[in-house]
């Protein structure tokens, strides 16, 4: 039974392995797809069997492949998908350089329009608001799913939130900062997300009401509160009684119709 088990677990990954090679990543194995390293990062763009027009295009922050509904349902809408992981430089300064290269890659390489519509879950909501609030002429629209908005909560744990000691000690040592600089530090999306707001790029939020990890009144709540104020356009999507997990929703219909019209305005 044993024998059977490994020869049975050799075969899957001999599966995954052959997938890879011919271009399928296996949660978008209906696709054709390059994976590769950028600046020793690793990347990932998925392609449309028919592109559309306009070479849309959704670039994804965090958690590759995991509840992929929105991606497959833009994939089939003629959208590209793209990935590069800087998911442990917590949004600072350096991802935002390592994101601006492979934006231009992006657009050299693939021919995507100038235009990108931005998604980012939970800590992948550090790196899309501060890109975008720097890149602001290069942005359709922004989707954030449970996300970090305030290094404090997570991975800091300084108010309701757990936190998380390891990712903590690495934020603060990716910013410069320490525990006194951080409490007036204002390269956070909370308040970076106001100059998305002036510039008129409408934003969603998908978050669950029991989050623990990721609280949404210390992150989406407070973040909703100064885009607001500061004229712009955000939609709230609350999910009862759900925690950090899983995000998205299990019918994307509402995202995908938000990012649509935001490409039309």
């Amino acid at each position: 039974m044993m024998k059977l088990q490994k020869t049975l677990l050799f075969t899957i990954i001999a599966i995954l392995i052959s997938l890879s090679s011919y271009g399928q990543d296996p949660v978008f194995s209906e696709y054709k797809s390059e994976e590769f390293s950028f600046e020793g990062q690793d990347a990932k763009v998925v392609f449309p069997a028919k592109p559309n027009d306009e070479k849309l295009w959704i670039w994804r922050a965090r958690f590759w492949g995991h509840e992929p509904q929105l991606d497959k349902a833009l994939l089939d809408l003629g959208f590209h998908v793209v990935y590069v992981d800087v998911a442990n430089l917590y949004g600072n300064d350096e991802a935002v350089e390592v994101w601006n290269r492979f934006y231009k890659l992006c657009r050299k390489k693939y021919g995507l329009n100038k235009k990108v519509v931005l998604e980012g879950m939970s800590r992948g909501g550090l790196i899309i608001y501060n890109w975008a609030a720097q890149n602001t002429k290069k942005v359709f629209s922004i989707y954030a799913d449970a996300p970090v908005c305030d290094i404090k909560s997570w991975p800091g744990g300084l108010y309701a939130g757990a936190g998380s000691p390891a990712d903590w000690g690495r934020c603060l040592k990716a910013y410069d900062l320490d525990s006194a600089s951080v409490m007036d530090f204002k390269g956070i999306p909370i308040y970076t997300s106001i100059k998305v707001a002036k510039a008129g790029i409408p934003v969603i939020h998908v978050y669950g009401d029991s989050d623990k990890v990721v609280p949404h009144e210390e992150n989406t709540a407070l973040l909703a509160e100064q885009f607001r104020k500061a004229g712009g356009t955000i939609k709230l999507i609350p999910k009862q009684g759900i925690g950090h997990h899983p995000h998205s929703l299990e019918d994307p219909t509402p995202i995908v119709k938000f990012i649509l019209e935001s490409i039309r305005k």
